[in-house]
């Protein structure tokens, strides 16, 4: 496996050359930015955007807005926290591709989510979803990629680009997706003792939440990054989030094309999924117990018998591998120097403004 890790920025700044013409500037997010000449860590302000809020993660009450607390009681936390930003979704407004919304959230990330503490910024490798197309050609059949030819630049350079002088390492493994790498690495980030963050409105990120990890979404229609954490899922399902994974595998996942047992018995609905995955607590004890006993209604349990098979692949196409062959570096884990993204992150709205 080839693994890509961008090291931390010395200079103060750079020229970023690359263009996004294409980009409607009155459709993209609606946002101005206005650099402030205050001292503070807040350094650039967004203009009030649109109401459109990102597709790929379910809205939530249960969502804990930045601002009341939360970070308060993180500070209290003797455990130290590292963020992992899962990038690629952050590039995009809805499926369009957009340097805007990369841009407005990496801001709002740095100067209102993670301040100093240690980010790992994560991307797909190429040929990632490589595997999971060959087991289900739909899934994500549907995403578009930036055209290279809109940028002077292959897409993923500007960003790792922008993120290098910002002090924040860059890790893209051949042949695997970012979510599966950041899976992996969390992992090993909590064997040290870390409490993690994924940064990421990809809600695939739901069965790796714990007492030790978390999740910080961008919400676009409340303008910021709100946390989602072990509290909010059990408050909104009554579950743990171990069943999040067999729940989603039963119902399917639109966004990534992963079809549903919808699609084949019609009947088989959200209410019947969580109540049986509550009950037998995983989507492969469910389909053991199926197979030499009643578990449900006829339907049901005709559906979990003639369709076992369709089910365990979701399972393979929708659970995170947390064996990718990468290691966690001890430079990637110290402070974050922050006082190159005030300039860095500047010259990148001159840019895409100019």
């Amino acid at each position: 496996m080839m693994m890509t890790a961008v090291g931390f920025a010395q200079s103060n700044c750079f020229p970023l050359t690359f263009r996004t013409q294409s980009i409607d500037k009155t459709k993209a997010w609606g946002a101005k930015w206005v650099v402030s000449s205050s001292s503070s860590s807040s350094h650039l302000r967004p203009s009030p955007l649109s109401s459109s809020s990102t597709e790929a993660f379910h809205r939530t009450d249960y969502v804990q807005d930045i601002g009341k607390g939360v970070m308060s009681e993180e500070s209290r936390k003797k455990k130290r926290r590292v963020f992992f930003l899962d990038v690629s979704p952050l590039c995009y407004e809805g499926n369009k591709p957009s340097s805007h919304a990369f841009g407005h959230w990496l801001s709002l990330f740095f100067s209102q989510v993670s301040l100093t503490d240690p980010v790992i910024a994560v991307l797909d490798g190429e040929e990632g979803n490589k595997r999971r197309r060959e087991l289900l050609p739909s899934y994500k059949a549907h995403r578009k990629s930036p055209n290279p030819g809109k940028y002077s630049k292959r897409p993923h350079q500007f960003v790792e680009e922008v993120l290098t002088k910002c002090n924040v390492p860059v890790v893209r493994i051949q042949g695997h997706e970012a979510d599966d790498v950041v899976a992996t690495l969390m992992e090993q980030a909590v064997q040290r003792g870390y409490r993690a963050v994924i940064a990421s409105p990809d809600k695939d990120f739901k069965q790796l939440i714990s007492e030790n990890v978390q999740i910080v979404i961008p919400l676009a229609d409340l303008r910021r990054w709100s946390f989602y954490t072990l509290k909010h899922y059990q408050a909104q399902y009554n579950c743990d989030p171990q069943s999040d994974l067999s729940f989603r595998c039963i119902m399917g996942d639109e966004v990534d094309g992963v079809p549903g047992i919808q699609h084949v018995v019609p009947s088989f609905g959200r209410k019947t999924a969580m109540k049986l995955v509550r009950k037998h607590g995983s989507l492969e004890n469910l389909l053991s117990a199926a197979a030499v006993r009643t578990v449900g209604r006829p339907y049901a349990q005709e559906a979990l018998t003639k369709h076992a098979d369709y089910l365990r692949r979701n399972y393979q196409v929708l659970a995170l591998k947390r064996d990718v062959k990468v290691q966690i570096e001890e430079e990637w884990l110290v402070e974050r120097d922050t006082s190159n993204d005030s300039q860095v992150l500047s010259s990148f709205f001159a840019t895409l403004h100019g």
